[in-house]
């Protein structure tokens, strides 16, 4: 059930006060320390922002489609960091169970997801494996009552901190596409499971990434995810189908602060007697920021309105995603170019979200994967 305007409206206001008033000067400190501060942590899951997805009945807000993206648009001002802690319990660590898990499973893990109590984690990506899921190595055996798991899964977000994984692995040996894997759930602490080193990243420092490794790791049948074996490629789709969009939302509201941070900037910065913001060529990149934005939003906010009257959006979402990732690229782009040296400096705040940015046009599909998409969708539709 949707909310009302007023409501959604009083939660956007709050969420952007947390937003302005203590996440954005956070920043730096997380940037630094490589973590989020547990104060921080704290009101985030008092904020519900963990169970946003989630449905009423298991302890979430359960929030549609368009109202999701409005939240994420809010939060996404923030550095991604900030969201992506609580990211992966809204989208890929919660949705598969959502959507497709038993109903035991739904009452045992998705309140603690909901809470926050629980983290979750998506393992699908692995060494030889990633945009083509069909080649995953990971494998999983019957034993009994019991699967057990072996293989490495690369570059998962969340990993050092994930109570849960879901983890996809092939339980058809025979197969050779993404017809043959199913998805577990498998909780932190099982004999077998390992989580690597968090790695060193380029950007989005705070939100940790890590190898995931099983190793004879003996997990229960029961914990395939809606008990049904070789359908975890269908339930990845379906979860990536939805995250791609609440991705777009956030490159939106990224974007939304880079641009107002660098106006803001322009006006005051002095060069040859005026502002940077006298200046026409100045004001073109501001034009063309402002302009892509705009086209952003409202692909972002018909596909969720699409979504939420049923419609398949695979293909919109595939286009919000590529869009939206791309333009916050451009738009960070043309605000270190505004801010000149100061764009360069960490200082002034400009060249960390430059680096933050960068990783939106490669996770959860790249830029060259939604181009596919669309292009195979559009194909087939004219046949």
């Amino acid at each position: 059930m949707a909310l009302d305007q007023e409501t959604l409206n009083q939660l956007l206001t709050t969420l952007d006060r947390f937003v302005q008033e203590r996440l954005i000067p956070a920043e730096r400190q997380v940037a630094d320390a490589d973590a989020i501060p547990d104060d921080i942590l704290h009101d985030i899951r008092e904020l519900g922002l963990f169970g946003l997805s989630i449905p009423e009945s298991h302890g979430g807000l359960g929030l549609n489609m368009v109202e999701e993206i409005e939240v994420a648009m809010v939060i996404g001002q923030a550095a991604p960091a900030f969201r992506s802690i609580f990211g992966t319990n809204v989208g890929i660590g919660s949705q598969a169970i959502v959507l497709d898990g038993t109903d035991a499973q739904k009452d045992t893990y998705l309140p603690r997801l909901a809470s926050g109590d629980l983290i979750g984690s998506f393992c699908l990506t692995e060494p030889e494996a990633g945009s083509d899921a069909g080649s995953l190595k990971t494998s999983a055996k019957r034993d009994g009552d019991h699967f057990i798991l072996n293989g490495t899964k690369r570059f998962i977000t969340n990993a050092p901190l994930a109570g849960l994984f879901t983890v996809m692995a092939r339980t058809d040996a025979d197969s050779k596409d993404a017809r043959g894997v199913s998805a577990f759930l498998v909780e932190a602490g099982t004999p077998g499971l390992t989580v690597g080193k968090p790695e060193k990243k380029m950007g989005q420092q705070g939100a940790p990434v890590a190898d995931v490794i099983f190793d004879n790791c003996r997990v229960p049948a029961a914990n395939i995810i809606g008990g049904r074996e070789n359908m975890g490629f269908k339930t990845a789709m379906k979860v990536l189908d939805k995250g791609r969009l609440h991705i777009s939302a956030v490159c939106t509201g990224l974007a939304r602060r880079i641009l107002r941070d660098t106006v803001r900037y322009a006006k005051d910065r002095r060069q040859f007697g005026g502002t940077l913001s006298d200046f026409q060529l100045i004001q073109a990149m501001i034009a063309d920021s402002e302009t892509e934005i705009y086209a952003a939003e409202c692909m972002v906010r018909d596909a969720a309105k699409a979504r939420d009257a049923g419609e398949n959006t695979k293909r919109k979402a595939s286009c919000a995603k590529l869009f939206a990732s791309e333009m916050v690229g451009r738009v960070a782009d043309r605000a270190v170019q505004i801010h000149g040296g100061a764009g360069y400096i960490a200082d002034y705040g400009i060249e960390q979200l430059y680096r933050d940015v960068r990783l939106f046009r490669i996770y959860e599909g790249t830029t060259q994967i939604q181009q596919l998409i669309i292009a195979k969708d559009v194909i087939a539709s004219l046949d």
